[in-house]
């Protein structure tokens, strides 16, 4: 991935330490960096531990297949993709998580051709699973995901869920894979494919772990070297307006408006991609204020893009509060499934309409917010 290419004046932001937030505390870039980099390190540590606990969901349904084992790691499955989906806001810089070798493709890669992993409706023996002489290790699935081909997924996020729920061919919900698929004697290969469902979660909470600690505080890394250049608050709001715009509004949701197909939803074998939605934009606005709900209810707050932009601007800073605001609760009205929601004769495309115009208004704000800080050129498009 390139990285995109944001034009700022350096002096603008090295004297970003006027003014005061709300609570008449001083401001400054380092601060507001600093911060940052707390919110990062939490994200990614609820992002893992609750992907751990998928792991440990996973390892007790592999141990011993069921139905109410496999319900179990589906409910791990999407409280862990909520965490997740929040920490998506971090992305598209370069750092951790998706620079030259950040695990992100590993970790996130869609659509997926779900059957270049395994058996689908017409093709029984499609699929890596369904061919022995294909070892099932770290290394070969590494090498096999998007291997010839982007939509040849191999790894992370959305290889778990096909193997939870299988192909979606329910109008009305999400798949529908029986938990005999993983039973020997029921179904072929069912050894592979349960060595397969453990390995995808270890790898995946292996590179989650991997972006956490390159977070982590008092340790010579990525964190260190961030907190210490003014110039990534520019980053820091670039990341916003791409996945405002370029990702969530324009990869996410408009394709999907335009094919109105299920091939193009993100999450679309358990029905999900509503919540990915809301997951996304509720890791905007985590940036944007410097907030942060974490999983053991407790909450992180300090200096933020909001209060820096506040000190020059209020009156802008007020505004991308409310665009995102609004963008949010467009995104919570999305009726689910997606799948159907998209349709053009469907109820419920409005609504995806409306959320995809709020996320527009809301990326104006966040350019706006950006020229106030003396950054003159944001760029909101996908990074090449």
């Amino acid at each position: 991935m390139k990285l995109h290419r944001v034009l700022l004046s350096a002096c603008a932001l090295l004297s970003l330490s006027c003014g005061a937030t709300a609570a008449d505390a001083p401001v400054d870039a380092h601060a507001v960096l600093t911060h940052y980099s707390r919110l990062v390190h939490a994200g990614y540590s609820d992002a893992a531990a609750a992907a751990t606990d998928l792991q440990r969901a996973v390892g007790r349904f592999v141990e011993r297949p069921d139905d109410a084992r496999l319900g179990e790691a589906r409910r791990a499955w999407l409280e862990a993709r909520d965490w997740y989906g929040q920490t998506e806001a971090f992305r598209f810089y370069g750092g951790p998580i998706d620079g030259e070798d950040g695990p992100e493709g590993r970790i996130n890669a869609w659509p997926m051709d779900e059957a270049y992993v395994d058996s689908v409706a017409g093709a029984p023996a499609s699929g890596f699973i369904n061919r022995s002489e294909v070892p099932l290790t770290a290394e070969s699935l590494a090498s096999l995901n998007e291997k010839d081909g982007e939509e040849n997924i191999a790894t992370g996020w959305h290889a778990i869920e096909f193997m939870l729920w299988g192909q979606d061919l329910d109008v009305a919900g999400p798949g529908h894979r029986s938990y005999a698929d993983f039973v020997d004697g029921r179904a072929p290969h069912a050894d592979r494919r349960r060595a397969y469902l453990r390995l995808v979660t270890d790898m995946l909470v292996a590179d989650l772990s991997t972006v956490r600690d390159a977070w982590a505080p008092g340790a010579d890394n990525y964190r260190q070297a961030f907190e210490a250049d003014p110039a990534n608050i520019a980053r820091m709001i670039s990341a916003l307006g791409i996945l405002s715009r370029g990702e969530l509004a324009g990869e996410r949701i408009e394709v999907a408006l335009d094919s109105q197909s299920q091939e193009d939803e993100h999450s679309c074998f358990s029905d999900n991609t509503h919540r990915d939605v809301i997951a996304n934009i509720r890791g905007i606005r985590n940036v944007w204020l410097g907030h942060f709900q974490r999983r053991d209810g407790s909450v992180l707050e300090g200096p933020s893009l909001h209060d820096l932009v506040r000190t020059r601007d209020p009156a802008i800073a007020e505004r991308v509060d409310r665009d995102i605001d609004a963008s949010l609760s467009a995104a919570e009205a999305i009726p689910a499934p997606f799948d159907q929601a998209i349709l053009g004769d469907s109820q419920g495309r409005p609504r995806v309409v409306e959320t995809v115009a709020r996320l527009k208004t809301q990326t104006t704000g966040l350019v706006a917010a950006a020229s106030v800080l003396g950054i003159r050129r944001l760029n909101t498009a996908m990074p090449e």
